[in-house]
């Protein structure tokens, strides 16, 4: 895998998969967007979800990244997979690519709250991109809470797409979107 570095004024970062040892700030950090997100009255990780559990079988799969500063300190995670996504098999509306295809999933996107707003979930989406664009992959898919503004005005400005909706395995609605990667 590349580690890809990016310079923002006085911050340099790079991507990486995720170690066991980053369980604990992983974990800080999504309870931390847990915690922003029921400020926000958006109904989503509210369920215990994420958990500990999930973060740990996520590494397990090789599927957990991190963005760490030049002092190694863990910034924002996320799960990003080439493994087709159960729910993403029914949707109501139309995926860009067909769900045959192969495509990459990214879920559990979260900054540190320190560091919001130094685009680091662009800079997490774009190596996605490369990655996919490694494997010849041609989508990218993606989904959010219908309240979720933030990530929705996040995406749509990276060229996403909104397919429809899908259903969570536990019966939440969320939206898709997808971008095709070029």
């Amino acid at each position: 895998m590349n580690l890809w570095l990016f310079f923002i004024p006085n911050l340099s970062m790079k991507i990486q998969l995720s170690s066991f040892e980053d369980i604990p700030k992983i974990m800080v950090i999504i309870d931390d967007a847990k915690t922003y997100l029921a400020s926000q009255k958006i109904d989503q990780w509210q369920n215990g979800y994420p958990n500990a559990e999930q973060v740990e079988n996520d590494l397990k799969n090789g599927e957990s990244y991190i963005v760490t500063n030049d002092e190694n300190q863990v910034m924002a995670t996320a799960m990003f997979t080439t493994n087709k996504e159960p729910t993403y098999k029914t949707i109501e509306g139309n995926w860009i690519i067909d769900e045959t295809e192969k495509y990459g999933v990214v879920h559990r996107m979260a900054i540190k709250k320190e560091f919001r707003k130094f685009g680091l979930a662009t800079f997490m989406l774009h190596e996605f991109h490369l990655q996919l664009l490694e494997k010849n992959i041609k989508s990218l898919k993606i989904d959010t809470h219908e309240n979720n503004l933030g990530m929705q005005s996040l995406i749509k400005k990276l060229g996403y797409i909104y397919c429809g909706i899908i259903y969570t395995d536990y019966g939440a609605k969320r939206l898709a979107f997808e971008k095709v990667i070029s």
